[in-house]
């Protein structure tokens, strides 16, 4: 193992909590990799760092207007609501403004077997209801959920979604429920073709243990990801797109 992989190693079998951020993707084509080098290995932060720091591009405060700035949330193992703020937390501090525009957030996970209710969405998104509320976020809306799922979000919910993705590889066409209320309640149906499941605990591991052999990778849990991008409204050009992580150690 390298150097850049040894120092690597060493921060990350003292730190609690990992965050990973990608950058602009936009610009990894003329760009290397490169695991953040601001501690030495005689510093051990509790919260790790790496970031493809050359490809992180804030957004001019002078453009931020012209630009929309959309995320997407996916929780991968977390239970905690907490985790909803510290996402759009770091999503903004990243990308250097006050606000998101929009936020989708992935349905979260549940059991095999049991099937997605309020119940299990209500946290994250009373937790999405006080960003919106306090200005970080503009809008808010859902992922793959069907009509009745949809109407009993909308029933519940202090502030509305005003957005739903569908899956089309799932369903084929917008089933004609859906469609019907999502018109009926000004909700703008999108889609998308993520996975069902975009990153899982063994695939992090997996990768995490590729890039650092000497590590004890099973002991990190992803708890979630953020994905964003930049559009300039006028041309509908994406300026910027990219992935933010945090995992934990367990135990911690």
């Amino acid at each position: 193992m390298d150097t850049d992989g040894r120092a690597a190693g060493a921060l990350l079998a003292r730190a609690r909590t990992l965050h990973l951020q990608t950058g602009n993707l936009l610009n990894w084509g003329r760009l290397r990799k490169k695991c953040p080098s601001t501690h030495s290995e005689e510093e051990f932060p509790d919260v790790l760092e790496c970031t493809v720091s050359h490809a992180v591009e804030k957004i001019n405060p002078d453009e931020r207007e012209e630009m929309k700035v959309s995320a997407k949330l996916f929780i991968v193992g977390s239970n905690s609501s907490s985790s909803t703020r510290n996402a759009i937390d770091m999503a903004c501090s990243v990308l250097g403004v006050a606000q998101l525009d929009s936020v989708i957030i992935a349905s979260p996970p549940i059991e095999d077997g049991v099937s997605l209710s309020l119940e299990h969405l209500q946290p994250y998104w009373e937790e999405l209801e006080n960003l919106v509320q306090s200005k970080k976020i503009v809008a808010i809306g859902t992922s793959d959920l069907d009509k009745t799922q949809l109407e009993q979000l909308y029933q519940w919910a202090q502030v509305k979604p005003n957005s739903n993705q569908v899956n089309l590889a799932s369903c084929c066409v917008m089933p004609p429920d859906l469609t019907a209320f999502a018109k009926q309640f000004d909700i703008q149906l999108l889609t998308h073709n993520d996975p069902k499941e975009l990153l899982s605990e063994a695939t992090f591991q997996e990768a995490l243990q590729e890039s650092i052999p000497d590590i004890q990778a099973h002991e990190w849990v992803p708890l979630w990801l953020l994905r964003y991008s930049v559009i300039v409204k006028s041309r509908g050009i994406i300026k910027s797109k990219g992935y933010i992580l945090q995992a934990k150690r367990r135990g911690s």
